[in-house]
C-alpha cells in the first residue's frame, strides 16, 4: 500500500516522529512510592488468612492448595471473588487487559475493593491496554489504588512510533500473569484480562489454564510481584498519563461494561450466583495440596540484564532434564529453534516418550509464530516426538463437555503447560518459543502431585486425539490425520485453510525472524 504515498510524506513522518520522540524521554522514577507485600502476621489476620492457615494446618509444612481453573467463567469468577474475599491487600500483574466486557467488570471489583479500604496495586504491561489509559489514570487518583506501567512507551497514541526510536528497548515485554489476595491465594497461569480468556467473545474463544494456590505458593508469587513493582522498568502512571478531572465520575462511566444486554449481564449474574468465595472461606473448596515452586524471570530481564541462571527457561531446563518416560507439552506458540528439537529427540533416544500439542494454521491467531514452528515439524517428528495441531473448532461429533487443555467451544489454544513421569505438572505463562526464552518475562508454578500431572495426562490422551490433527511423514511429505467417529480423515496440507494464507506462512518462513517470535 505504501507505493501510492509520496517519498516526501513518508520523510516528513518520520521526521515528525523522531522529533516528537526525542522529546518525549521517559522520567525517572523517583516519585515512586515503596511499599511491599504483607508481612506473615498481617496476611493471617484475614478472613482468606484465617481459613488457608486453617487448612494448612491438616498438611505437612511447605505445601500448598492447588485448584485448576480449566473453564472460563469459573476463572473470571474466581478473580473476581478473591477481589471481594480480600482485606488488606490485592496485587495484581498482567500483559493484556482488554477495554471490554470482562476488562471492565475486573476493573471494577479492584475499585470496590479499594473503596472497603483494600490497598490495590495493579501493574500491567504498556503493550496490551489499548484504550485504557483515562481508566488507568482515574483508578490511580483513587487514594487506596496505585497503578504503574511496565517498560512504557512515551508517545501514548500511535504507540506504535515507539517502535522505530526505542525497538531494543520495547521489544521486551512482561508477560507474566497472577492475581493475589492478601497474600494467601494466587490465581496464576496462561489467561490475560480480555473477553476472548473468559469466552465472552463468540467471535474467538481460547482454551486456557490457570491455577489458584493457596498458602506458601501464592506468598512466594506476592514477593515476587514486589521484585516487578520496584524495578526500574515499571513507572506510576501519573509520571506518563494527563491527570483526570473528577476520576470518579470517570470511572462510572468507563468501568460500565460496553454491552449491557447480553454478556455483561451473564458476568453479573455468574458472580451473583457464585459460591466460589464461601467455600473458599468455609474450606469445603476441594484442594489438591502438594509442593510448589514459583518459577520467574528476574525483571531486569526487560533491560536485557538478567543473569542467564535465573531465567524461567534455564529452570524449566533444569526440571526437563532428566525424565525417565514421559514429556506431555502444551503450548500454543510452539517454536522449538535447533536446541529444542535435539532435546527432545536426546528424550526419545532414551526411550521417553514426547508428545506436543499446539495450534494449527487455522487455529493460530498469530501466523508469523506458526511460519516459524512450521520450519521444524518435520525435524521433530523424524526424532520420534509425536506432534498434534488444534482444531480450529471442536469435534462437531464430540458430545462431552470438554475442559482441561483443550477447552469447551475453543477456537484457539493458549494454554501452557506440560507434565513429566505423570509426577511433576508445570503450569504458567511461558511459551516455548524464542519470544519466552529471551525477550518477554515469565512466570509459572512447578507443581510436584502425580495426581494433577496424571489427570493432566489423562485429559491430553482422551481429548487431544478426537479434537487435534495427529502429525505424520508419508514419504517425508506431512500429512494431518484427523478421527470422527472411529474413522480417519487425511489431509495432505494445512486443514481448514485456504491457499492464500497456505502460500502467506510458507513465504513468511524464509525470513530470518525466529529470534522475534
Amino acid at each position: 500500500m505504501f507505493a501510492f504515498i509520496r517519498p516526501n510524506f513518508l520523510l516528513t513522518a518520520v521526521l515528525a516522529a523522531t522529533l516528537t520522540l526525542g522529546g518525549c524521554a521517559l522520567p525517572p522514577p523517583d516519585s515512586r512510592v515503596d511499599s511491599q507485600v504483607l508481612s506473615r502476621a498481617q496476611s493471617t489476620d484475614t478472613r482468606l488468612g484465617h481459613a488457608v492457615q486453617a487448612r494448612l494446618d491438616d498438611h505437612p509444612d511447605g505445601v500448598s492448595g492447588i485448584y485448576p481453573l480449566e473453564n472460563s467463567l469459573d476463572a473470571f469468577t474466581a478473580r473476581a471473588m478473591l477481589a471481594e474475599g480480600a482485606d488488606k491487600t490485592l496485587d495484581v500483574q498482567y500483559y493484556i487487559w482488554a477495554d471490554d466486557t470482562t476488562g471492565r467488570l475486573l476493573l471494577k471489583t479492584l475499585r470496590e475493593a479499594a473503596d472497603r479500604g483494600v490497598r490495590v496495586r495493579l501493574l500491567l504491561d504498556d503493550n496490551g491496554i489499548a484504550g485504557l489509559d483515562t481508566s488507568l489514570a482515574a483508578l490511580h487518583a483513587h487514594d487506596n489504588i496505585e497503578v504503574r506501567l511496565f517498560n512504557p512507551f512515551p508517545v501514548r497514541r500511535p504507540k506504535w512510533i515507539g517502535y522505530l526510536w526505542e525497538f531494543p528497548r520495547l521489544n521486551h515485554r512482561m508477560h507474566n500473569k497472577s492475581f493475589t489476595a492478601d497474600s494467601q491465594a494466587s490465581i496464576i497461569g496462561g489467561r490475560n484480562v480480555a473477553d476472548e480468556y473468559f469466552g465472552a467473545n463468540q467471535q474467538s474463544q481460547f482454551a486456557d489454564l490457570d491455577v489458584l494456590a493457596l498458602g506458601p505458593a501464592a506468598r512466594q508469587v506476592g514477593e515476587d510481584f514486589d521484585r516487578y513493582w520496584a524495578s526500574a522498568s515499571a513507572y506510576p502512571v501519573d509520571q506518563l498519563l494527563p491527570v483526570v478531572d473528577a476520576p470518579q465520575a470517570v470511572l462510572d462511566e468507563t468501568l460500565e461494561p460496553p454491552d449491557k444486554a447480553t454478556d455483561a449481564q451473564r458476568y453479573v449474574e455468574a458472580l451473583e450466583q457464585s459460591s466460589f468465595l464461601q467455600r473458599l472461606l468455609d474450606e469445603t473448596l476441594e484442594m489438591t495440596w502438594a509442593k510448589v515452586s514459583v518459577i520467574s524471570d528476574d525483571p531486569k530481564k526487560a533491560l536485557g540484564k538478567s543473569p542467564d541462571e535465573r531465567l524461567v527457561s534455564r529452570q524449566l531446563s533444569k526440571a526437563l532434564a532428566q525424565p525417565r518416560s514421559s514429556v506431555t507439552l502444551v503450548s500454543p506458540y510452539f517454536v522449538p529453534t535447533d536446541s529444542g528439537v535435539a532435546l527432545f529427540g536426546e528424550l526419545e533416544a532414551q526411550g521417553v516418550e514426547v508428545t506436543v500439542l499446539t495450534n494449527s494454521l487455522a487455529a493460530n491467531d498469530v501466523a508469523l509464530v506458526h511460519a516459524g514452528y512450521a520450519n521444524y515439524r518435520k525435524l521433530l517428528l523424524r526424532g520420534g516426538v509425536k506432534v498434534y495441531e488444534m482444531q480450529r473448532t471442536a469435534s462437531k461429533d464430540s458430545k462431552r463437555h470438554r475442559s482441561g487443555v483443550m477447552g469447551s467451544s475453543a477456537s484457539s489454544l493458549h494454554a501452557k503447560t506440560f507434565a513429566i513421569d505423570g509426577e511433576v505438572l508445570f503450569i504458567g505463562s511461558f511459551n516455548f518459543d524464542p519470544r519466552s526464552t529471551h525477550l518477554n518475562t515469565e512466570i509459572g508454578f512447578l507443581i510436584e502431585s502425580p495426581a494433577l500431572a496424571t489427570a493432566m495426562e489423562e485429559s491430553f490422551a482422551e481429548d487431544v486425539p478426537q479434537s487435534a490433527y495427529e502429525l505424520g511423514l508419508d514419504n517425508d511429505d506431512l500429512l494431518w490425520v484427523e478421527r470422527h467417529d472411529g474413522k480417519q480423515i487425511r489431509h495432505d496440507h494445512e486443514p481448514e485453510t485456504g491457499p492464500f494464507k497456505r502460500f502467506w506462512v510458507s513465504f513468511l518462513s524464509f525470513f530470518p525472524l525466529e529470534s522475534l517470535l
